[in-house]
């Protein structure tokens, strides 16, 4: 324990490091004091009763927002349709030959790209902010007090501005602080709400609602999924790849052996996204629509229930399918093949060239496959905790296992890296004693 405390001491004696920390933790202070202003002509604490009731998706969306949907402040989108616009745009980038052409141009058509993306987020803000202000009209007077065509327009410049705000400040996170802004906003809003988690689960356990034993369970599969959470973000499969040796003169390079790492979760937790947004939909729509035949809507409710087979069943099969989606996009075996072949390196026992492309295509499925069951199995273990210890409260359930701690994990060791990374180039010791005092990722 002495290794992690002396580095964190070591990162504040760093004068640039230290400075890119204070900045980071000013702007997560700015957005949790945003996170706090409300809506005009939205009951807060109303709604915040009706959502705390319902749970559900709604309560599983107010964790990415730290309880700012559910309080309806202006933060009440969060980041989410910035990452959405991210995705898209990345996806089309391998669609769209003039984006890809954008990507091609270094720093000027990136540039382009995050213009782009920031557009795409406006936009969307535009869309969710006006169905959110349908959404809370049809809740009744007691949320909305004053409807009409005035509530809709507030709304959506109110919701649409605090997102962009949200933007500028994840960008300004990652440009000077330390870590990934997004991702870090994100971890902030779930970490708020822990505290109101672990209140509950107390609550619970006075009441008589669950047991003892059924707590320490809790704690317990929360370590675990937390535990394999590490494992398998830092988890890679090394292909050994040989480069020749060159002589220059007197001078002898090259003529080592490197290793090509394959993540096992190249995807991360967007197939996860993916999934709920697309689930999410169906859901809103039975909500915000009145359906003229009751068995339809009654049908359309049983199998869009979190907690129902179907439901979860849809949701597995989302989160798989579109890890492969995610992972064919980004990584493209017959470019690396090309890149080592022009380079000299070759995969020990594999010919250069197509038969490089095939071998690294098939191992990155099998790879694939370990990483989205991954997921999936970590997605559902919420509706494990409902169902099996019939734990009542579904936030709870979240918080305990699940995509939240899933997310934490991942963000917590992106910034220690970085922050790492910045203790080593100055000779630092770095959190782990072990390995030259790197966290090193797992070879499986």
């Amino acid at each position: 324990m002495a290794e992690p405390i002396e580095a964190f001491k070591n990162a504040f004696k760093i004068p640039e490091l230290k400075s890119r920390i204070l900045f980071t933790l000013a702007m997560l202070a700015v957005y949790r004091l945003g996170a706090h202003v409300p809506v005009p002509g939205v009951d807060g604490s109303a709604l915040a009763n009706m959502l705390g009731q319902s749970g559900g998706l709604l309560g599983f969306y107010d964790m990415f927002t730290g309880g700012a949907f559910s309080n309806a402040t202006v933060f009440a989108l969060g980041i989410m349709p910035y990452i959405t616009a991210s995705i898209i745009l990345s996806l089309l980038v391998n669609v769209i030959p003039a984006l890809e052409e954008l990507q091609k141009q270094g720093q000027e058509g990136q540039r382009k790209l995050n213009d782009y993306t920031r557009y795409g987020t406006i936009v969307l803000c535009i869309v969710q902010s006006v169905g959110i202000s349908f959404y809370l009209q049809s809740m009744g007077p007691e949320i909305v007090p004053r409807p009409g065509v005035f509530f809709i327009a507030l709304t959506m410049i109110t919701l649409t501005a605090g997102t962009a705000f949200i933007m500028w400040l994840g960008e300004q996170i990652t440009e000077s602080g330390i870590g990934n802004g997004m991702s870090l906003i994100i971890f902030t809003g779930i970490i708020a709400e822990m505290p109101n988690a672990v209140m509950n689960l107390f609550s619970l356990l006075r009441n008589g609602q669950i047991s003892m034993a059924t707590a320490l369970v809790l704690a317990f599969m929360m370590v675990f999924v937390v535990a394999a959470a590490i494992i398998i973000t830092t988890g890679q499969r090394r292909i050994p790849v040989q480069y020749p040796r060159q002589v220059k003169g007197r001078r002898v390079s090259g003529g080592q052996r490197t290793y090509l790492p394959l993540r096992v979760n190249q995807a991360g937790v967007i197939p996860i996204i993916f999934a709920s947004s697309i689930l999410m939909l169906p859901n809103s729509l039975i909500q915000i629509v009145q359906i003229p035949w009751t068995w339809l809507e009654t049908a359309l409710s049983a199998a869009m229930n979190p907690l129902g087979l179907i439901y979860n069943a849809l949701y597995a099969l989302l989160i798989v399918f579109f890890s492969f989606f995610y992972t064919a996009s980004t990584f493209r075996p017959a470019e690396m093949a090309d890149n080592m072949k022009k380079y000299g390196g070759v995969i020990i026992g594999v010919r250069p060239g197509k038969a490089t492309a095939d071998y690294l295509g098939r191992i990155m499925t099998l790879v694939t496959w370990s990483g989205s069951v991954f997921l999936a199995a970590v997605a559902l273990v919420p509706v494990i905790i409902v169902q099996v210890l019939r734990v009542p409260d579904m936030t709870i359930a979240h918080y305990f296992g699940g995509t939240t701690l899933l997310i934490l994990v991942g963000v917590a060791l992106d910034t220690i890296k970085q922050i790492e990374q910045h203790l080593v180039m100055r000779h630092y010791e770095g959190f782990s004693s072990t390995r030259g005092g790197r966290i090193r990722s797992r070879r499986l």
